[in-house]
């Protein structure tokens, strides 16, 4: 007895100690080999950047450069705002040229800003290239593994099963609940002013509106549980956006530290709830209280991981490999809440500051709405037709796209260009920068000129705010056609703009935001009477 419990004891101690020592290989290839690889093979075709300190990289240099940059507000409306959120790309683009390696603690960073070479990328290599092994740690208790994250042949699973749900007569459904909650948001404005009070933090009301939308969209309506959800997420996002900061420490994410002890509570707060929600679908299913999963995000979901497990054995998994499961299904939730919030609420957010700035642009805008939609509500067949406030909305993404810096990783050695990229190097394309080039939008690049999008001629590559390629966002046409029903009703009922008490405060915090808001005077517009 006592031989057999020793041999158990040899297997386990044996166990541990082969996993412990993949681990440490594993850590060391990560955080020490590979970056010395890329490094070599970018250095022989004449690639630098700033020298990287051990562990840290250059993460301490661009804390401090983007700390003192947007230590204080602007001074006006000034759309100049790349040195502000990107003073680092501004800094070592000017010592070591338009390609450059910076190092975000032991990944190695190459800035990509050449635009023929981000089509290529984008476009040719969407299959080997993706989100990093550090982007996936970080937003591991946030959003998972959904599509925003996924990879390779998970990804393009993922995306033919949600893309769908964006498209056709299914992006049509969502103008109800768009038209409904922006009503209720425009009764809401109405007896704020009505009540003496002119100024409105507008952010505030367009997020609220954006998220309620989202929820719809996802849980269908009513869901009280989807909208703690969405509140939960928010906080979740702000709390993974201070704790990447630590990942190039190894094993950090592990740590009991205060950040990761509430982001794993809040992870799970969400995905309890996320549970009840689908349990609650499955028993209504079952007892004959419903004959679907439903029509929303979910209930798409729910019958395609239906039908996965009646064309499957229970013990055997897909025949193509991939897995919707219970986990993926709740990870698919969380980023469509997330990202189909937060692109909208900060699009909208931007375009009404913009439109308070530009008061002929507003009424330019105000007039066209009124002659296409008759002076009744938009609806979908009027939104091809509302062409300079497609101009607007274009312009807008430009100045402020929702994110500063769109990521990808090589996941083999690839030819992009004249530059061999080795497996495991990091791209990072500066869309902002990209977006405020005078080399490629002209002199007034930073000026907010719609006119520029009155034609099509533009090059791909250098309008990227949804991305480009099979990785887009796939949510895009759902965005621009929420943003284009919602600022068409709000720009029917109102005259605004900017306070004096606006502070124009870009910062990044995941996306680009107003850091301070965005505070507008409110005049409604009362119909003439015959």
């Amino acid at each position: 007895m006592a031989i057999v419990v020793l041999l158990l004891a040899a297997v386990v101690l044996l166990v541990i100690l082969t996993t412990l020592g993949k681990l440490a290989c594993e850590t060391i290839s990560c955080y020490l080999l590979t970056p010395i690889r890329i490094k070599k093979v970018m250095s022989r075709q004449g690639v630098h950047g700033p020298p990287p300190r051990f562990l840290v990289g250059n993460i301490l240099e661009v804390a401090s450069l983007v700390s003192h940059s947007t230590s204080q507000d602007m001074p006006s409306i000034d759309h100049d705002i790349v040195a502000r959120l990107l003073p680092h790309y501004v800094l070592w683009s000017k010592i070591y040229g338009k390609r450059f390696i910076y190092w975000n603690g032991s990944e190695p960073r190459m800035c990509l800003s050449e635009t023929d070479m981000i089509k290529e990328l984008l476009g040719k290599y969407s299959m080997v290239s993706g989100k990093s092994w550090f982007q996936q740690q970080g937003s591991k208790n946030f959003i998972g593994k959904g599509l925003l994250m996924a990879n390779g042949e998970d990804w393009y699973n993922q995306r033919h099963i949600i893309a769908p749900t964006f498209l056709g007569d299914k992006l049509k459904s969502y103008a109800g609940y768009i038209l409904e909650s922006t009503e209720k948001m425009l009764q809401s404005l109405e007896s704020v002013v009505e009540s003496g009070k002119s100024e409105v933090e507008i952010g505030e009301y367009l997020t609220a509106l954006a998220s309620d939308i989202i929820t719809q969209t996802t849980f269908g309506s009513g869901c009280e549980k989807g909208k703690k959800i969405f509140r939960l997420l928010t906080r979740l996002q702000s709390l993974t956006a201070r704790s990447i900061r630590h990942l190039w420490f190894p094993g950090s994410r592990f740590f009991p530290s205060k950040y990761n002890r509430e982001i794993k509570s809040l992870k799970k707060e969400v995905e309890g709830l996320l549970t009840e929600i689908i349990q609650s679908r499955k028993d209504c299913v079952e007892i004959g209280r419903s004959s679907s999963w439903g029509n929303d995000l979910l209930g798409t979901l729910l019958n395609e991981m239906d039908n996965k497990a009646a064309a499957t054995k229970p013990t055997t998994p897909s025949s193509d490999g991939f897995n919707l499961d219970h986990q993926l299904i709740m990870d698919e939730c969380k980023t469509i809440v997330f990202a189909g919030h937060e692109t909208t609420a900060l699009l909208l957010t931007w375009t009404v500051m913009l439109l308070a700035a530009y008061p002929s642009w507003q009424d330019k805008v105000r007039e066209e709405v009124k002659v296409v939609c008759n002076g009744g509500a938009p609806s979908i067949d009027h939104l091809p037709k509302l062409t300079l406030l497609s101009m607007v909305i274009n312009e807008s993404l430009r100045l402020y796209p929702p994110a500063a810096i769109l990521p990808r990783s090589a996941f083999e050695d690839i030819r992009l260009g004249d530059l061999d990229i080795p497996k495991g190097l990091a791209l990072w394309i500066p869309v902002l920068a990209i977006h405020h080039s005078e080399q490629l939008w002209g002199k007034d690049a930073n000026q907010f000129n719609p006119e520029r999008f009155a034609s099509r001629s533009y090059a791909p590559g250098r309008f990227i705010p949804f991305a480009l390629g099979p990785r887009n966002c796939v949510g895009q046409s759902f965005a621009i056609m929420e943003a284009k029903m919602i600022l068409s009703m709000l720009i029917s009922r109102f005259c605004f703009t900017i306070s004096e008490n606006y502070r124009h405060a870009p910062v990044t915090v995941l996306t680009i935001r107003p850091k301070h808001g965005v505070q507008i005077h409110l005049t409604p517009l009362k119909p003439k009477i015959p």
